[in-house]
């Protein structure tokens, strides 16, 4: 602390946002005599905008302020506030120093001493001629919090909400159980005093941080603990749930065969770990950095939001610079460390700044969900120009119930596509194999506008059995496209002979325009898509059309973010139907209250219908 020689001699007191919510005055109003302490209104609009965000900081604030009025209330001090109230987007601009610069007017116009905790705060008052006590933040031991309590040896995570007794998780990945502590449920003053706590914990201890405070919603890294606290309006209750890793294990608990651990030393630079959410894989990505830094020798940086893998002093781990994950990677291609641990990749800009770094050299390790093991690399393929995918991953791990259960490597090649015949169609083909077995696995090639992920077992589809292959539903959308480009207003139906051919039935009066003169508009079609194709009459052979004496409707659909909505006549509440693409059956489906039904965008059914759409098929309704 600064100037405490003259402290008693100080009369008047200007606080500001800092000082307030560390409550640094407490340190020096016991040494003063009835000191008078001005709280600016710029600080209150500060605490408060904090307050109203669910922003704990402001909360705490506040509360602070509450205890000097008692404080006056027992005659040891007066508390006056004065001041302009900022208005919204002078609140807004309080990160770049409006706030503090209206705190410090206050302390000119009455002659006061500005308390603070904020250096730079500090730093500017100082070089305006200001008296300035700068008090920085306590920096105590790290102290046991109560939520500690609810830990043992084996317990992965604590789930606590208000008016639900606490819950934990224990095991090991592949058998954890959800275990209740007690029949007791949990009051909300209980669970807001566990929050202060934290809160509180997290500005003093060095090791402590907040990864995010938004409103309804904060996160803190305590230590090995992520806390995740959640309160209205974000929540419907205030609920605190706080996961630590695993285990710290070695790579060599693994069993990791000898051929493997080859590779991770020479040859792997571009790993993913993949696997469903509590399999182990941020453990195997802990056990993957300790041995590069260790074994390998080699500098290791993490990449995590938030900051929770338990890894050695020797690893830096990055949290996103100025809420950015791009910036954090600008600053790793300057600093040139041999691996980056990647935690974990989830949005476009996570697959994108990855790419980025692994083609500059980067040694990168990305963990990333997924529920088989191709689906990392489908992200990727997804996202990046398909002839650099090798370069970017060339081993994908795949974790289990804490077990690596499938490694994958990738290469690329220039061939025929497998499942298709014709010579003149040979592309460029991500091969994926299985590592241990060399074992072709999946196939990633461009077919028409799309990017195939091929999954070579459904190759073996028999043709006419219920369930169409993969193959089959890509080149049945492809030839759909092609045909409509022809013929836009025609019904058209695709049904597979066999995998070298396909018969499209379509309006009889349309054929001779589809087949051209002298088949040339055909043979060019066969030619581009590499399959034969027959031609037959849709009004003649199509078993699928619905009846003439059944009420059908025709449904508008619009697509919002998470839904495609299919909207019916408002007599259709509580009836069922069968709906159709054309005359193609989809679903059944029973219409809610609001004349509407809902079928989530992630379904591949979305996507049907969605193609139907762009074909100009009508999206068809039949009354059961």
């Amino acid at each position: 602390m600064e100037n405490l020689e003259s402290i008693k001699d100080l009369r008047k007191i200007v606080l500001d946002t800092s000082s307030v919510v560390e409550n640094s005055v407490k340190m020096i109003i016991k040494e003063l005599d009835y000191p008078e302490i001005i709280i600016p209104e710029a600080v209150i609009a500060e605490l408060e905008y904090q307050a109203n965000k669910g922003r704990f900081t402001g909360i705490n604030g506040l509360k602070h302020v509450e205890n000097l009025q008692k404080l006056e209330e027992n005659g040891e001090i007066s508390v006056t506030f004065t001041g302009r109230r900022p208005n919204k987007y002078e609140i807004s601009l309080s990160k770049t120093g409006e706030i503090d610069a209206m705190i410090r007017d206050v302390a000119k116009s009455e002659l006061a001493t500005l308390i603070t905790s904020d250096k730079i705060q500090s730093l500017v008052a100082k070089a305006q001629g200001i008296n300035v006590i700068y008090i920085p933040q306590d920096q105590k031991d790290h102290l046991k919090l109560k939520i500690h309590d609810f830990f043992d040896d084996d317990t992965t995570s604590v789930h606590l909400k208000e008016n639900v007794v606490p819950m934990v998780k224990k095991g090991k990945p592949g058998n954890i159980s959800l275990v209740k502590l007690s029949n007791e449920k949990l009051t909300y003053g209980y669970l807001q005093e566990l929050v202060n706590e934290i809160v509180e914990n997290s500005r003093h201890d060095f090791k402590s941080y907040v990864e995010m405070d938004m409103e309804g919603a904060t996160v803190v890294q305590s230590r090995e603990f992520r806390i995740s606290i959640a309160k209205p309006p974000f929540s419907e209750g205030l609920e605190i749930t706080v996961v630590r890793p695993v285990a710290n294990v070695s790579i060599y608990e693994y069993e990791l065969s000898d051929m493997l651990i080859e590779k991770l030393k020479n040859s792997a630079n571009g790993i993913l770990i993949s696997g469903s959410p509590g399999a182990g894989k941020s453990t195997f990505a802990q056990a993957l950095a300790e041995f590069y830094s260790g074994e390998m020798n080699k500098i290791v940086k993490t990449m995590e939001s938030p900051r929770d893998l338990q890894v050695g002093d020797e690893i830096t781990q990055y949290s996103p610079l100025e809420g950015s994950m791009e910036k954090t990677s600008d600053l790793l291609l300057l600093v040139r460390p041999d691996f980056t641990i990647y935690d974990e990749l989830r949005k476009t800009d996570d697959f994108h700044i990855f790419a980025d770094m692994r083609l500059a050299g980067v040694g990168m390790v990305g963990v990333v969900h997924a529920t088989k093991p191709i689906d990392g690399i489908q992200r990727i393929a997804s996202r990046v120009e398909l002839g650099i995918i090798p370069s970017i991953v060339d081993t994908n791990i795949f974790i289990e119930d804490g077990e690596i259960k499938d490694v994958y490597e990738t290469n690329l090649t220039v061939k025929v596509p497998s499942g298709m015949k014709e010579a003149d169609l040979a592309r460029p083909v991500i091969e994926v194999h299985d590592f241990k077995t060399k074992e072709l696995k999946n196939e990633i090639y461009t077919y028409g506008e799309q990017t195939i992920v091929m999954d070579i077992d459904l190759l073996s589809s028999p043709v006419g059995s219920k369930k169409k292959s993969s193959l089959e539903n890509i080149a049945e959308k492809e030839i759909l496209k092609e045909v409509k480009k022809i013929l836009p207003k025609s019904r058209v139906r695709v049904d597979f002979v066999s995998e070298n051919r396909v018969d499209v039935y379509i309006e009889e009066r349309y054929i001779p325009r589809f087949i051209g003169k002298g088949g040339k508009r055909i043979d060019k079609l066969e030619t581009k898509l590499g399959i034969n194709i027959g031609v037959e009459s849709i009004d003649d052979v199509d078993t699928n059309v619905v009846a003439s004496n059944q009420k059908t409707t025709n449904l508008d659909v619009d697509k919002s973010k998470k839904f495609l909505n299919l909207y019916f006549p408002k007599e259709s509440v509580g009836n069922s139907f069968e709906i159709y693409a054309g005359d193609v059956y989809l679903f059944t489906a029973t219409v809610g209250k609001n004349s509407t039904v809902r079928i989530r965008t992630n379904l591949e059914l979305s996507d049907t219908i969605l193609d139907a759409l762009e074909l100009d098929v009508p999206i068809v309704a039949k009354e059961i």
